[in-house]
């Protein structure tokens, strides 16, 4: 497999320069190009034929996720991992809606980078390896690395799988770090009484981690974060 070409979209420059060192460094990825506001993007991503873009939200000109609308409108053939400090629930929903690959919120570690860059190499990797056009729902479930319907519980009686999938977006946008109850659901645009209900759940499937927080008085607070090791990569 070639290397993954990438199109990093960043107004910070210094920031900009630490993206395309970290991403070079990664191996089966090359910077192809880079820009510092949206319009010089738009043109570069389509000159140069990237096949994934690196994308800020705010930048001059045209934002992020105008550029990501431009990007679908004109039917260019890429993929997009966003790297932002905005975390406002709706500009994180809809870039999803867009067809974002992941989501990386500012500051973030650099393994955490990582390993959207693999997964996203892997998943590329799996689609070349296939032999036919025809694809059988295994070899979609292996790509996509998601469980077959009939493998997962159905929800209890008031939660909703769209609201599960978000909730379990944010924890994914966040980990390896932990978020309150209170966080996820400012993040998710949901009240903390219903984050929570969401947050307890996916504690009692295992798939999130229940981190006490001991404050000067009272019982401690959870603090949740996504159980890497679960297996469960729903999407």
């Amino acid at each position: 497999m070639t290397a993954v070409g990438v199109f990093i979209v960043e107004d910070d420059p210094m920031v900009l320069e630490i993206h395309r060192r970290f991403i070079e460094s990664v191996p089966g990825f090359q910077v192809v190009g880079a820009a510092q506001d949206g319009q010089s993007a738009l043109e570069g991503v389509q000159n140069t034929g990237a096949q994934l873009v690196i994308l800020d939200i705010f930048m001059p000109e045209i934002d992020g996720l105008t550029l990501l609308r431009q990007l679908r409108q004109l039917t260019v053939p890429v993929d997009v991992i966003v790297v932002t400090a905005a975390q406002e629930a709706s500009t994180v929903q809809e870039a999803l809606w867009l067809g974002a690959v992941d989501y990386l919120i500012k500051p973030f570690r650099f393994e955490r980078l990582r390993q959207a860059l693999e997964r996203y190499r892997n998943r590329c990797r799996q689609l070349m390896q296939l032999k036919t056009n025809e694809l059988k729902q295994e070899d979609l479930d292996r790509i996509l690395e998601t469980r077959p319907e009939a493998n997962r519980p159905d929800l209890p009686k008031g939660l909703q799988d769209k609201t599960l999938d978000l909730v379990i977006q944010v924890l994914k946008s966040r980990s390896p770090s932990s978020l309150s109850a209170r966080e996820v659901a400012e993040m998710a645009g949901l009240s903390r009484i219903t984050a929570r209900r969401y947050l307890e759940y996916l504690l009692g499937l295992g798939l999130v981690i229940a981190e006490p927080e001991y404050g000067s008085v009272g019982r401690p607070l959870n603090r949740y974060r996504w159980n890497e090791g679960s297996g469960e990569n729903r999407q």
